[in-house]
């Protein structure tokens, strides 16, 4: 998680990754409830730093003044370190061509970088982004966090898995729902305060969930205006129904 930024900011860096030429950092705030039981927020923008459009962003994380980005689509899958303050790149590495780069998050002595179909999380050296091992999981790779105890990973389902921060074994699931009806397609994550925040794939909204417990406490639905130009749709498909299990 980052130092010296707001710990709701966090989660702006890496979920709303929509813009194109720009990074957004925002922070969320209660609105009132409406019927729905999950606690209506709002968005509120608090900086805009400078964004490669050509990194088609699939994880995002800031670390100790560090913005660490992975990219994905096959053949230009990258992952790349850049000062937050400065915008310079510090370094990059360029994942297999086989490989479709998806979410990541970073540890204090690792860092996390997941795969979409290949069934492939990487462990890198944080400070060099060098790859250190490989290690095998089921089923799909789509975003990633760190609680600050285990790693809360997202497979496109209505699933959250939880697992080892030093050897990704799996330890358990939950089943995230809101109103008691499931919410498939988590996508992005970001572990703040105790709490993970998901954004739900091909939609504006950004949930605030239990992990405890799987329940969505809160929905952000961005209002600032869209950007004028839009990438390419997301290239990932339904997600599989079979989600992960304990």
């Amino acid at each position: 998680m980052p130092r010296g930024i707001s710990t709701l900011a966090t989660v702006a860096a890496a979920l709303t990754i929509a813009a194109l030429a720009a990074v957004v950092l925002v922070v969320t705030m209660p609105t009132g409830c409406a019927a729905s039981t999950a606690q209506q927020l709002h968005v509120q923008i608090l900086a805009v730093v400078p964004h490669d459009p050509t990194m088609y962003t699939e994880g995002l994380e800031i670390h100790n003044g560090v913005l660490y980005e992975g990219s994905g689509l096959a053949g230009q899958s990258r992952l790349r370190a850049t000062a937050l303050a400065s915008g310079a790149m510090l370094r990059e590495a360029t994942l297999p061509a086989d490989l479709f780069g998806e979410g990541l998050t970073v540890t204090d002595d690792r860092l996390w970088q997941l795969t979409w179909t290949s069934g492939i999380a990487i462990e890198r050296d944080p400070a060099t982004l060098a790859q250190r091992r490989r290690v095998a999981y089921q089923g799909q790779g789509w975003g990633l966090c760190h609680d600050g105890h285990r790693l809360v990973m997202s497979d496109g389902s209505d699933r959250l898995t939880f697992r080892d921060p030093k050897t990704f074994v799996l330890q358990g699931s939950v089943a995230v729902t809101r109103d008691g009806v499931p919410v498939p397609q988590l996508n992005e994550l970001e572990c703040v305060g105790g709490m993970v925040w998901a954004n739900v794939w091909q939609t504006d909204d950004i949930l605030r969930i239990d992990p405890a417990s799987g329940r969505v406490t809160g929905v952000a639905e961005p209002d600032e205006p869209e950007p004028t130009s839009e990438p390419d749709a997301d290239p990932k498909p339904q997600p599989d129904p079979d989600p992960l299990t304990t």
